[in-house]
Parts: structure tokens; C-alpha cells; sequence
């Protein structure tokens, strides 16, 4: 018998996608939804799926969704963003998976929608830890980015697949890396970040070659040399922000 399992999704007005997630997901054996406060049909769909629907103000990423994953029924927690959905291939592997798991947690592919399609097969999916017992990992305090995290061993689940539906278009990815890139300026700063300059100048083009190239995005053909290059420009954007942040501080009367 498999260990029972918690789905922990939280939302503000993810009405477009959250049906697809909840969907994906209507085996697991707890449905917890956190809401901060929506005014779509977010909160009617996370009813019709039988979800635990709590609503709490937003704390931050990281606050948000431990809050959410201390809701869930069980210890074994499926994690997944409004706008993410597994695979129809998922469900058995993450359930042979939860019979008698010997690690604290799994990674889990991250299939990415890339403007007008979906990345290409041969690319190298990113991996997260989404499937977790929740007594041994919980959320690290990164803004924008925050994850969860645990010091016991993981596993990944190659065939445990799952999809991304955030950004739909390169608008909506400009907009994304502004509001990032601002987001994790102080954070930075914090972790005194050396070599600033340096960073800003080489790392932008390292990390392009490492996508591109690396990680196959050239198999998405345009889509993929696009994305790359917002992803390089995501990097020069936050250390720009980090070198202005500290000109103003030296420069303060």
C-alpha cells in the first residue's frame, strides 16, 4: 500500500489553469488549496474538485506555500503551481514511488511551455522537489524563487513528468523577468555577492551557451533561441539591478 498523499496547490485568480491542475492530480488523496484572495473563478473550481480551500493574505512565496503544505492531511505532499498540470503518465510512477519510499523526498521533470510550443523531447528538463515528505523538508527563504528544501536524500523521477503553462507569450515573460529580477535584488545583496561586474559583463553569455547549447533549447527551434536569450537577459538584469542598488547606497549624501 502506497503512502497516502496530499495535493498542496495556492492561488490568486488562477482561474485559466487551476482546473488543468486540480485534474491532473484528482487521485492524491487530500486536495489542499490556499487562496490569497481571488475574484475569478478560482475559488469555485478548487470547490468543484473537492478541495480543503483555506484563504489567507499573502506573505510572500515562501511563507504562502509552507503555510499551505502545514494544511495538508497527510505527510507525503505533492506540490504543484496553479499554472503547472502532470503529465498523463505521472500518476503511476509517483505511486509506485510512495510504496514504502525510503528517500525524504522525489524531483520531478518540468516539461515547459516556451511562448507557442512546448519544449522538444530531446531537451534536458530542469528537476524539482515537488513530491516530499513534509516533516523533513520545508520552504528555503529565496524570494521569487523559493523552494523546498531538505538535508536527506532525494530521488528523481524521470517518468514523473510535469508542465509548465506560465508563459504563454514573450510578453508575459519580459514582464516576469522585470518583476524576478527586482525581486531577488536585495537578496543578493544580503549574500554579498562578489565579482559583480564580472558577473554582469560574462555570465549573461556563459549562461546563454549553457541553455542553448547545454540544455538543447535549440531543438525549440526560434522559441528556444528566444527563450535563451530572455534567460541570459534575466541574468544581466539582476546584477545590473544589484550594481545600481549598490551606486546609489556609495553615492548616498
Amino acid at each position: 500500500m502506497r503512502e497516502r498523499l496530499s495535493l498542496v496547490v495556492t492561488t490568486l485568480n488562477n482561474a485559466v489553469t487551476l482546473e488543468r491542475c486540480l485534474a491532473s492530480a484528482d487521485w492524491a488523496d487530500d486536495v489542499v488549496v490556499l487562496d490569497s484572495g481571488s475574484t475569478d473563478a478560482t475559488q469555485a473550481i478548487a470547490a468543484a474538485h473537492g478541495a480543503r480551500l483555506f484563504h489567507e493574505a499573502f506573505k510572500g512565496y515562501a511563507a504562502q506555500k509552507q503555510s499551505a503544505i502545514d494544511k495538508a492531511a497527510h505527510r507525503w505532499v505533492l506540490l504543484l503551481d496553479a499554472d503547472e498540470a502532470l503529465t498523463d503518465g505521472a500518476r503511476a510512477v509517483i505511486e509506485a514511488a510512495l510504496q514504502a519510499p525510503v528517500v525524504a523526498g522525489f524531483r520531478l521533470p518540468r516539461r515547459e511551455q516556451v511562448f507557442w510550443t512546448f519544449n522538444h523531447a530531446g531537451v534536458r528538463l530542469n528537476t524539482h522537489l515537488r513530491l516530499f515528505d513534509r516533516e523533513r523538508a520545508r520552504m528555503n527563504a529565496v524570494p521569487v524563487h523559493a523552494a523546498p528544501e531538505t538535508k536527506e536524500p532525494v530521488s528523481t523521477l524521470r517518468g514523473a513528468v510535469f508542465v509548465h503553462y506560465g508563459e504563454p507569450d514573450i510578453a508575459t515573460k519580459v514582464g516576469k523577468i522585470n518583476a524576478y529580477s527586482s525581486g531577488l535584488v536585495e537578496h543578493k545583496r544580503r549574500q554579498r555577492q562578489r565579482f559583480v561586474f564580472a558577473r554582469l559583463v560574462l555570465y549573461p553569455w556563459l549562461f546563454f551557451l549553457r541553455q542553448y547549447v547545454g540544455k538543447r533549447w535549440f531543438l525549440d527551434g526560434w522559441a528556444g533561441f528566444i527563450n535563451a536569450v530572455s534567460a541570459a537577459y534575466y541574468v544581466f538584469l539582476k546584477y545590473a539591478k544589484v550594481y545600481e542598488a549598490q551606486r546609489r547606497q556609495t553615492r548616498k549624501p
